[in-house]
């Protein structure tokens, strides 16, 4: 599958993940903010010791769920330096479509997204997981290995017909926690791996008129790769961060959450 990774992004708002699209340019106040926040998380982030670790913003308001964080990266320290830079990859839908690619950014670009809230958080890997995921990240191909093009904000999490921002972070985790020639190779069997460890994803309540306007309104939304009983019991399953920090300390896959106000 054919992957672009990029170096880094503009913040121009023509690939978002986490936060409504938004053209307008990023204000003073806003890159100086942004720029605050990823300091003082690089701070953090060198004081935790970790050197792989799930790093969360917080893009859009998801209160009336009961979320608090939008987004996911994978966080690398790029070399076994103490003064290595710290990298991010992740996913992000291209602003308007149905489409997604993967991006390479420092940690700077990754918070010039104009999130709701000007916080982060962060998940420590186990040292075993984080030296089985870190030379994934650093490749190109291996990083992509299991992206899905197809974009949907609200992705079934047992199901490969589309795949969200959340869900590629923890399928990729998936793939390099199986190692060598047991590792998970595919999405299905990423899926299987992450459903043996007990990860359990959000549901939300979401009825039908909720749905149909979020289908007819937005190329990024889709409900038809959910199974209909559920579905139609308004029960619409996804990956969420705040799942995934739930599940990672409980599995002792990874530390207590630290958040970087």
């Amino acid at each position: 599958m054919a992957t672009a990774v990029a170096a880094g992004l503009a913040a121009n708002g023509t690939a978002q993940a986490g936060r409504p699209c938004d053209d307008a340019p990023l204000s003073a106040s806003a890159v100086e903010r942004g720029m605050a926040l990823a300091e003082r998380t690089r701070a953090a982030l060198d004081a935790s010791g970790a050197t792989v670790v799930l790093l969360a913003r917080a893009g859009q308001d998801l209160s009336a769920y009961r979320l608090r964080w939008s987004h996911l990266g994978i966080a690398y320290r790029d070399g076994d330096s103490a003064d290595a830079p710290w990298r991010v990859l992740h996913k992000l839908n291209h602003c308007g479509t149905a489409d997604a690619a993967l991006y390479r950014q420092g940690l700077g670009p990754f918070f010039l997204d104009s999130p709701f809230r000007y916080e982060a958080a962060f998940v420590p890997l186990a040292p075993v997981l984080a030296a089985q995921l870190r030379p994934l990240l650093q490749d190109n191909t291996l990083g992509a290995r299991l992206h899905e093009p197809r974009y949907n904000m609200l992705a079934y999490p047992w199901a490969t017909q589309y795949q969200q921002s959340n869900q590629w972070a923890i399928e990729t985790l998936a793939m390099a926690a199986g190692g060598g020639a047991d590792r998970p190779a595919t999405r299905a069997l990423a899926q299987d791996w992450l459903r043996a460890q007990g990860y359990q994803p959000t549901v939300l309540q979401l009825g039908p008129l909720t749905r149909l306007g979020a289908r007819a309104t937005r190329a990024n939304v889709a409900f038809d790769d959910h199974p209909n009983d559920q579905r139609f019991a308004d029960r619409i399953a996804t990956v969420t961060v705040d799942s995934v920090f739930a599940w990672l300390p409980r599995t002792g896959l990874g530390g207590a959450v630290v958040e970087v106000r």
